[in-house]
């Protein structure tokens, strides 16, 4: 337990540094039409402190640790109708086993186990790299549909996906543009401000660590390992446990070159948020955000629209758990406004000083309700000492606006913001190998529009 409250401690001074503006509002990965993989073995951090061996993939170009593996794999960002080649090799330690990749949603895929120079070997579902670290194997289809997506190994993917072998394709629409027209599928209903990916995984240490028993001994990897009994103790969003996933992104937690993505979703009121949600593993999760309610707007791919074409996504579901089913991808909308709270979500004027110009609606430079402005709380706080701290408070209930704080708490809110938790609500996955707090859980933090306060 100690260790992983250090390890809390760790996260939230991680925390401080994204407030202050060192997170990224927009999905991490690699981009281009060419990628060139390797499969590899290395070890992740789990939120306790405990190590596991994992297989992931390499980039062998880019990334903010080029050549190292990473669990899950580089998330590769394309447009909508490239001609994407991924080429892959397999460097796994011996006695190792064939890898491949699959590339579900994604239609016409051709492999160079095909034509007159065939490279790579013909597997049950798709072309597999030999275990020889030189064979290239190459898959190549046309990214025709804007979405999220996911990918994995096709090899003894009961195995391989649950040793590490999976990560994420985004593909943008045509048009798009990170500056003047962000949107997930071209129309305006997909529009929004800031987005955010969710590759939710589980493992099993006791099948890493049989695997490790195997490689030392000389035997295949899979020797001893039921795939049908697989009892996880670590729950990951973007290949971190909590509270690993609020740290900084890439070679900003340079002791985590294996897991360099995090998960610390971070918008103003009023913004549109995109979750881009995927079931990268074999179980369900329902991952349960706090603070309003999020619109499904698009599963699989493809948006969910009563005229197909249309741009439309009039048969988006609202709810306030996303039902992730293994294998799946969902495209979702949170908003957070403030709107109806019957107060002031920035306090009164008197106690931090501000204007709202529409009696009837949104400010148009802060997005306040101004039918409740200058309204105050509608109830007596109670006294300071008779308060429970937090790192995540500000010392006030109100937007951009910091109070007195005990000495040695807080200071890790630095823009005095809203954090609401989002976790998956399978109470078990919350945890590191029984340890609380933990597991597939982070926190979305809702910042003031004020000067100084960015997202990138």
């Amino acid at each position: 337990m100690t260790k992983t409250l250090l390890r809390l401690g760790h996260a939230l001074v991680a925390a401080l540094a994204l407030g202050a503006g060192g997170a990224s509002a927009v999905v991490d990965g690699i981009t281009g039409t060419t990628f060139n993989l390797t499969a590899k073995a290395d070890y992740i951090t789990a939120g306790d402190g405990g190590s596991l061996l994992t297989w992931g993939y390499a980039s062998d170009d880019s990334g903010p640790f080029p050549t190292v593996m990473q669990y899950p794999g580089p998330t590769l960002i394309v447009n909508e109708g490239d001609v994407v080649t991924v080429n892959l090799k397999n460097a796994l330690p011996t006695p190792a086993m064939p890898v491949s990749m699959v590339f579900p949603g994604q239609s016409g895929v051709t492999t160079s186990c095909d034509g007159a120079t065939p490279s790579g070997t013909p597997g049950l579902l798709t072309c597999e790299a030999p275990p020889d670290g030189t064979t290239t194997v190459s898959y190549t289809f046309t990214a025709s549909h804007p979405g999220t997506y996911l990918y994995h190994s096709g090899t003894r993917p009961d195995l391989q996906v649950e040793m590490g072998l999976v990560g994420a394709i985004i593909v943008h629409p045509a048009g798009f543009d990170e500056t003047s027209n962000r949107t997930a599928y071209g129309d305006a209903g997909s529009a929004y401000d800031h987005e955010y990916l969710f590759l939710l995984t589980e493992m099993d240490f006791q099948v890493h660590e049989q695997v490790a028993i195997n490689l030392m001994t000389g035997q295949p990897p899979e020797t001893g390992v039921d795939t049908a009994g697989f009892t996880s103790e670590y729950w990951f969003i973007n290949g971190r446990a909590s509270p690993d996933t609020m740290m900084a992104a890439g070679t900003g937690t340079p002791w985590m070159p294996t897991q360099p993505y995090n998960a610390m979703p971070r918008m103003f009121p009023g913004d549109r948020l995109l979750m881009r949600v995927i079931g990268g593993g074999r179980d369900l999760h329902p991952l349960h955000h706090h603070g309003n309610n999020t619109w499904t707007i698009a599963r699989d791919g493809r948006l969910l629209e009563s005229v197909p074409g249309s741009g439309n996504p009039d048969l988006a579901v609202s709810d306030f758990t996303l039902k992730v089913v293994p294998g799946s991808t969902y495209d979702a909308i949170f908003e957070w406004t403030g709107k109806g709270l019957g107060w002031d979500i920035y306090g009164t004027v008197a106690i931090n000083d501000h204007t709202c110009d529409n009696p009837t609606g949104f400010d148009s430079t802060t997005k306040e309700w101004c039918p409740d402005h200058d309204k105050p709380l509608p109830v007596a706080l109670p006294n300071q000492q008779d308060l429970a701290f937090g790192g995540f408070w500000s010392g006030s209930p109100y937007l951009g606006a910091a109070g007195a704080l005990p000495p040695g708490q807080g200071g890790l809110n630095a823009n005095a913001g809203y954090f609401h938790m989002w976790h998956s609500h399978t109470e078990k996955e919350i945890t590191n190998n029984d340890i609380f707090p933990g597991g597939m859980m982070t926190m979305v933090i809702i910042e003031p529009r004020v000067d100084g306060v960015t997202i990138p």
